[in-house]
């Protein structure tokens, strides 16, 4: 039998109602993600506050009944609880905790054609349209004071949508560069251990060599001493002095050559200042009220009054020419015929003769005694060891003595360099030493009339734009980290840490410190400077942009994701 059609319908309306109370129509304000706990339309229970009941219908009541205002998400009626500051709720019965933070994040606006947000509920119904976070215009539903706020998604959400297709680009090509750095940084880490061990080997053979010429040296020297033993009458006190003042001569010869070249330089200088201080005079305005400058300029007419003589004398500088000459190019001493001069017996052949008289035991012992005794004053600097081409000893020992010391000296200069690789090794160049790659590389920024530059781990510089000099703000102190003050999405002040790198010991502050920088750096495509401020009195901030600091692309996740700050 066939119901009548009125009766089809009704039933097929009651059928639709069971269903559309199945699911339960989230309150205003409310996030998908809480909407379980209003699923009981007759009772409402505060979230963080179980203990706490009250009728649903008080829900959205803009009346502030929960500790934890889970019951107005649709209202400001709970707006005075924030978040950041949890309410005390000591004495409430069957709370596990002596705090409750608030339950909720805001009100929840749906933002169809855009991203989902949460308004803080301070700004609910103030008669304000917050369109960066509610662009639907949902938070102003009571309409106060005649506001209207219409739907502005969709054009809001297309733009958005515009930027971050191109926020994703650009972190895209930043990571790539960021992965470049870090396999430069460790190419580079890979060449300094390459150099290291290159190094060790060489310090080894050089080691060797040195222990070798120690030994060559010593035979020199032995072959030395039976030399003198078993030398006769030779070129005595005369031979030995002459070789002496021949010396002596060549030191003064070079000591002359210097100071020379030391007064000349000076009077150089001495004309480069008054030049200046000339040009000062004549084109300083007499009418700026400066007595500085006034001092300065009186200062200079009494110095340019005073005649002062020409210290250039041409007879006086002949003589000079001349005794800075080679013996064998002037007039000077003939020291051939001193260093060939016999008078009888040398001192070492007197000695000897005072050893024929004591017995052969004794004597070979004194030798050894004096010769020790000598080879120790002359390493530790008490007295001067024979040089090269002197008369006192033969030129196989000066070309031992000399290869050694050449060989010392490169033995400390291999360790020197192995020492300034491990430190290099040792120092800290950010995660993954990615900043090593970085180091060198500088930036500008033109601010004014300065002209700002940063250089990686190197310094900061202020520099004049119209051709002034260059003022130093810092060289690098250290990589470390410091924390900035950010607004996020939901329009709350937060704390984030950055890394920031270091700069001190820059120039003098007139009556005031050392310059200093603190360079904070920003994750961005390129290495550029954002920003420059002087914070205190020569104490300077600079924000710098650079792929170093972008997060991911150094542990194989190299996706951009739709939170990475950029």
């Amino acid at each position: 039998m066939r119901l009548p059609q009125s009766l089809f319908l009704l039933a097929a309306a009651g059928s639709a109602t069971r269903a559309s109370s199945d699911k339960v129509a989230r309150p205003r304000g409310v996030a998908p993600e809480f909407a379980k706990f209003y699923q009981d339309q007759e009772t409402f229970t505060c979230i963080t506050s179980p203990s706490v009941k009250i009728p649903f219908s008080s829900v959205n009541d803009d009346f502030c009944d929960c500790p934890d205002g889970s019951d107005e998400p649709g209202t400001a009626a709970c707006s005075h609880l924030s978040p950041n500051s949890p309410l005390t709720v000591a004495d409430r019965p069957g709370d596990s905790s002596s705090k409750l933070s608030v339950a909720l994040p805001g009100f929840y606006c749906k933002n169809k054609g855009h991203r989902p947000s949460f308004v803080p509920f301070q700004r609910v119904n103030d008669g304000i349209c917050d369109y960066d976070q509610c662009c639907d215009g949902s938070d102003e539903w009571a309409r106060v004071g005649g506001t209207k706020c219409e739907d502005r998604c969709k054009e809001i959400g297309k733009q958005w949508r515009k930027q971050e297709e191109q926020r994703q680009k650009s972190m895209t090509a930043a990571l790539k560069k960021k992965k470049e750095l870090l396999v430069d940084a460790g190419r580079q880490v890979l060449e300094i251990k390459d150099q290291v061990s290159r190094l060790e080997v060489e310090i080894k053979g050089s080691e060797v060599k040195v222990e070798g010429l120690e030994a060559a040296l010593k035979k020199a020297e032995e072959e030395e001493r039976k030399v003198v033993r078993n030398s006769g009458k030779g070129k005595g006190k005369v031979n030995a002095l002459a070789g002496v003042a021949k010396g002596r001569v060549e030191e003064l010869r070079g000591a002359l050559s210097t100071v020379r070249g030391q007064r000349d330089e000076a009077r150089s200088r001495l004309k480069e200042l008054e030049d200046i201080l000339s040009k000062f005079k004549v084109e300083y305005n007499p009418n700026f009220n400066d007595e500085g400058v006034k001092r300065a300029v009186r200062g200079w007419e009494d110095y340019a009054a005073r005649e002062l003589g020409n210290d250039e004398n041409a007879a006086e500088e002949r003589d000079l020419d001349e005794i800075v000459k080679p013996d064998d190019e002037s007039s000077g001493v003939d020291w051939a015929h001193w260093e060939n001069t016999e008078d009888g017996c040398n001192d070492s052949e007197l000695l000897y003769k005072l050893a024929a008289w004591l017995p052969p035991s004794l004597v070979n012992f004194l030798e050894d005694q004096y010769f020790s005794l000598k080879s120790f004053l002359e390493s530790s600097g008490f007295i001067a060891k024979p040089e090269e081409g002197s008369a006192s000893e033969s030129k196989a020992l000066t070309e031992a003595r000399n290869a050694l010391k050449a060989e010392e000296d490169t033995l400390k200069d291999l360790k020197n360099k192995l020492r300034d690789q491990n430190a290099d090794l040792e120092q800290d160049y950010g995660p993954g030493g990615i900043f090593r790659a970085l180091k060198g590389q500088c930036v500008q920024q033109d601010a004014g009339e300065y002209t700002y530059e940063h250089c990686f781990l190197e310094g900061t510089k202020q520099l004049q734009r119209k051709g002034g000099s260059s003022m130093s703000m810092g060289k690098f102190v250290r990589i470390g980290s410091t924390s900035v003050e950010e607004t996020n999405e939901a329009g709350e002040v937060i704390s984030v840490e950055k890394v920031s790198i270091e700069y001190d010991r820059g120039q003098h502050c007139w009556n005031g410190p050392n310059r200093s920088t603190k360079v904070v750096l920003e994750c961005g495509e390129k290495n550029e400077i954002l920003k420059t401020a002087e914070d205190e009195k020569c104490v300077y901030s600079m924000l710098v942009t650079t792929p170093a600091v972008c997060p991911g692309g150094d542990d194989g996740d190299n996706a951009p994701r739709s939170k990475d700050e950029l």
